[in-house]
C-alpha cells in the first residue's frame, strides 16, 4: 500500500467515511479530544499510514483524501486526558472504531490490550495501559454504496393487516434442508425461495429480525466456549453483522430486503440504541469510550461510573445533540440506504430519559416525529428499561406501537387456568383499550405476543414448569423465574399420550387466541412448528441447535403449521378480527358490536366477571358492528362470529346464543384432532342448541350476517 500524499480539509458532514466518487471524506465527533489521528490499514490489517486531522468544526474532526477508495480499512487514535474520575478515558494506544462505520473487515480477538487500563492492576480502571490494541481489532472499511434496487418498493402493510414473525437470521435457515448449505444462516439464505415460501405459506406480512447491527461476542462467553447468539451487544449502528453474510459484503443484506419486498413482506429491525458493547467502567475500549467517553455515555454523579438503566453496563447519552444525531442518522440510513420498513427499539424507555427521568415528549421523540423519513415507517417500542420508572407499557407517544407484556401475561395466566382472569383476558383480547384507548391510539398500538425470543418457546411454555438453563453455564440462575408456564402434567418431553395431546391443544389455544385478538399479532419464529429449546428460557448464548429451527417434518409439526396458516387466513379474510377501532359495546351506532356470554348463553353481568372460579366465557361479535370503511369509504360488514373459551379442565355444554340469525358453522375447534383443530366438516348448529366445548379448548363459530 502506497502512502496517500494529498490531504485536503474536507467537511464536518456527513459523519463517518463517505465515498463521493472521487475521494473519501472522513469526519469524527469528539468534543473533548485534544488531537485525532486517522490510521489507514492494508488488506491484511497492517497499519500503513497515520494522518493527523487538523481541521475541526463544531467539535467534528475532518479531512478529505482524494486518493482514497472504497475498501480502504481505517480507524482512529484519539488523544486527550485519561482521567476516569472526571469521565475522560482517552487512550491513544487503543484503536477506536468509527461510530459511523458502514462496514468492517476482520474480527475482534479478545486480549487484555483491548482495555484502556491494566487488567489486574491494584488501581483497576484508574490505571493506564500502553499496549497497542490494533492487532486484535476489526477495522472500519470505506463502503461503496452503489446497489441496483430496481423497482423495489416498501410493501406498506397497514398496521391492522400486519402479522409479525420474529426471526433470527441465522437460526431460521441454519438447519433448513432445502436452503443450499453454503447459504444457511445468512442473509442470502433468508433470500432463498424455500425460506420465503414458508413465510408466505403462513401468511406472514412482516418479519422482525433480531439484531443485525454489528455486535461482539462477549469475552466472558468466549472464555466459556459460548457465543452471543441474540446480538444485543452493539458495536456499530450502521454496519450489518458480517457473521450472517455468506459473501462478506454489505449488499447481501440489501439483496435480502429486496427479495422479501418482492414477496410482499416487510422487514423490521430489532435495534439496540440504549447501550453499546463497551460495558461498564471495567469494559473494553473499542469505539466511543476512546473517542469521547464523557459525551457518548450517561455518567453517574461520580463520573468514573456509568448511569446504567439497561443492565448492560452503560447507557447511550441521547441528550447529547451529536449522539442524538448519531442515532437519527443511523435510523435514516437503514431506511433510505437499506430500505427497511421500520424498527423495534430494545429497552426503549432508555431513549426517553432526560436527566435520568422518562420523558415521552423528550428530544428523541420530537426528533423522530418531525423527521420526514422516520415518521413514515413502523416504530415499535419495548416499553421498559431496568431503571427507576422505566416500566412504561401504554405510555409511549402517538405514532408508536408497543410490545404488550400485559397481553402475554394475561393470556398465559388464563390458559394456565389461574383464578380470576376473565376480566384481564377480555381486555387483552379486545385490543387493550385500557392501555391505549385514552391516549387516542387504536388497537394496532398493541403488539400482541405470547412468546418471544426472551423466554420459553410456545412448546416449552406448555411443557415445563421451571426453566432449564444449565447449558448457559450460570448454574440455572439466569433467565426469568416467573414464566406463567404449565407442563400439563409432566416436566419436559414425555411419552404420555394424554399429556402430549393436552400440550398440542394448549398450543392451539394460545395461537388461536393470539391470531384472533384485536391488535397486531407477533409469532415467535418456529412456534408454528412446535420448536423447543429444551426448557431453556434464556438461550442468548446458544448458537447451536438449541436455538436453531428444526425443519424435520413430523405429523404434529405439519398439523400445527396448517392450523396457524388457516388462522392467519381467517384473520385476513374477516375484518372482524383486525378492527381499526376499539369495540363500542352497547354504545355502538348499530347496537352491541360485542356481547359477552355465560356458558348458559345469557349475557354476563358484573358479578360473573368477578367470580374467581370462572374460566369459561363466550364472545359474540356482530358482523354489522364494524365502524371500518373500505378504500372507497363504504362501511364494511362481516359475518357474525362466536368465540368460545374454556380454560377449565372439564367439558362445558355451551348454549349458543339465540340472537336472530342463521345456524352456526364451526371454523375452529382446538379439541377436534380429526380436522387439525379446524372445524367439524361443515355441520350446522342451531341457535339455542348446546355446543360440546371440551375442557381446555377454544372454538370459533360463524354465520352469515342476518339481513336487516
Amino acid at each position: 500500500m502506497t502512502p496517500l500524499q494529498a490531504v485536503w480539509p474536507g467537511k464536518p458532514y456527513p459523519r463517518g467515511a463517505t465515498w463521493d466518487g472521487q475521494g473519501v471524506n472522513f469526519a469524527l465527533f469528539s468534543q473533548y479530544a485534544e488531537r485525532v489521528e486517522l490510521a489507514l490499514f492494508d488488506e491484511r490489517g497492517r497499519e500503513r499510514q497515520r494522518i493527523e486531522l487538523r481541521e475541526r468544526t463544531d467539535h467534528v474532526w475532518h479531512c478529505y483524501l482524494p486518493e482514497a477508495r472504497p475498501g480502504q480499512a481505517y480507524g482512529y487514535y484519539v488523544h486527550g486526558p485519561y482521567r476516569p474520575e472526571e469521565g475522560h478515558r482517552f487512550n491513544p494506544h487503543k484503536l477506536a472504531l468509527d461510530p459511523y462505520a458502514k462496514d468492517y473487515v476482520g474480527a475482534l480477538r479478545w486480549h487484555d490490550a483491548l482495555y484502556g487500563y491494566s487488567i489486574g492492576h491494584r488501581k483497576a480502571d484508574l490505571s493506564f495501559d500502553r499496549r497497542e490494541s490494533a492487532a486484535y481489532m476489526p477495522k472500519c472499511r470505506v463502503l461503496e454504496p452503489a446497489f441496483s434496487w430496481g423497482d423495489d418498493r416498501r410493501p406498506e402493510i397497514p398496521w391492522h393487516e400486519m402479522v409479525v414473525y420474529e426471526l433470527h437470521v441465522k437460526g431460521y435457515t441454519m438447519q433448513h434442508p432445502e436452503v443450499p448449505e453454503a447459504l444457511r444462516g445468512t442473509y442470502a439464505g433468508l433470500s432463498t425461495k424455500p425460506a420465503i415460501d414458508h413465510l408466505k405459506r403462513l401468511g406472514v406480512t412482516t418479519v422482525e429480525l433480531m439484531p443485525v447491527h454489528s455486535f461482539v461476542n462477549d469475552r466472558y462467553l468466549a472464555e466459556k466456549g459460548l457465543r452471543n447468539y441474540w446480538g444485543y451487544n452493539t458495536l456499530g449502528f450502521f454496519a450489518p453483522e458480517m457473521r450472517y453474510s455468506a459473501s462478506q459484503k454489505v449488499k447481501e443484506f440489501k439483496t435480502m430486503v429486496r427479495a422479501l419486498h418482492t414477496a410482499g413482506i416487510e422487514v423490521i429491525l430489532d435495534v439496540v440504541y440504549n447501550h453499546t458493547c463497551e460495558g461498564n467502567h471495567l469494559g473494553p475500549t473499542l469505539s466511543m469510550r476512546a473517542i469521547d467517553n464523557a459525551s457518548y455515555y450517561v455518567l453517574a454523579q461520580d463520573r468514573r461510573y456509568y448511569h446504567d438503566v439497561t443492565g448492560c453496563g452503560n447507557t447511550l447519552n441521547i441528550e447529547q445533540p451529536r449522539v442524538l444525531q448519531l442515532v437519527m442518522d443511523s435510523l435514516r440510513y437503514w431506511v433510505e440506504e437499506m430500505h427497511v420498513d421500520g424498527f423495534r427499539f430494545d429497552l426503549a424507555s432508555a431513549l426517553a430519559r432526560e436527566q435520568g427521568q422518562v420523558d415521552h415528549l423528550g428530544g428523541f421523540f420530537d426528533a423522530v416525529r418531525q423527521d420526514p423519513t422516520l415518521n413514515q415507517v413502523k416504530l415499535i417500542a419495548e416499553p421498559w428499561d431496568l431503571g427507576e420508572g422505566g416500566y412504561q407499557t401504554g405510555r409511549f407517544p402517538l405514532g408508536w406501537a408497543e410490545w404488550n407484556d400485559r397481553y402475554r401475561d394475561g393470556m398465559r395466566a388464563y390458559w394456565k387456568g389461574d383464578e380470576g382472569q376473565l376480566g384481564e383476558f377480555a381486555r387483552r383480547l379486545t385490543g387493550s383499550s385500557d392501555l391505549y384507548g385514552r391516549s387516542g391510539k387504536r388497537p394496532n398500538a398493541s403488539i400482541n405476543f405470547v412468546t418471544a425470543h426472551d423466554g420459553f418457546t410456545l412448546h416449552d411454555l406448555v411443557s415445563y414448569n421451571d426453566k432449564h438453563n444449565d447449558a448457559n453455564g450460570e448454574d440455572n440462575r439466569d433467565g426469568h423465574n416467573h414464566n406463567l408456564s404449565w407442563n400439563c402434567g409432566a416436566e419436559g418431553e414425555t411419552d404420555d399420550a394424554e399429556v402430549n395431546a393436552l400440550r398440542e391443544r394448549q398450543k392451539r389455544n394460545l395461537l388461536a387466541t393470539l391470531l384472533l385478538s384485536q391488535g397486531v399479532p407477533m409469532l415467535l419464529g418456529g412456534d408454528e412448528m412446535g420448536r423447543t429449546q429444551g426448557g431453556n428460557n434464556n438461550a442468548y448464548a446458544q448458537d447451536n441447535p438449541i436455538s436453531w429451527l428444526d425443519w424435520r417434518p413430523t405429523p404434529e409439526r405439519e398439523s400445527l403449521t396448517r392450523f396457524v396458516a388457516r388462522l392467519i387466513a381467517l384473520r385476513r379474510e374477516h375484518p372482524t378480527f383486525r378492527r381499526r377501532d376499539f369495540f363500542a359495546g352497547p354504545a355502538g351506532e348499530r347496537g352491541h358490536d360485542v356481547r359477552w356470554l355465560r356458558p348458559d348463553g345469557v349475557e354476563m353481568g358484573e358479578a360473573e366477571w368477578a367470580e374467581a372460579f370462572a374460566r369459561c366465557l363466550g364472545m359474540f361479535v356482530a358482523g354489522n358492528g364494524l365502524a371500518d370503511t373500505d378504500r372507497y369509504g363504504v362501511r364494511m360488514v362481516d359475518d357474525d362470529f362466536l368465540l368460545l373459551f374454556n380454560a377449565h379442565h372439564e367439558d362445558v355444554a355451551f348454549v349458543l346464543p339465540a340472537f336472530e340469525g342463521a345456524s352456526w358453522t364451526v371454523e375452529v375447534d382446538t379439541a377436534d384432532t380429526a380436522h387439525d383443530g379446524l372445524g367439524d366438516g361443515g355441520a350446522r348448529h342451531a341457535p339455542g342448541s348446546q355446543y360440546a366445548l371440551r375442557g381446555r379448548s377454544l372454538a370459533v363459530l360463524s354465520r352469515p350476517l342476518a339481513p336487516e
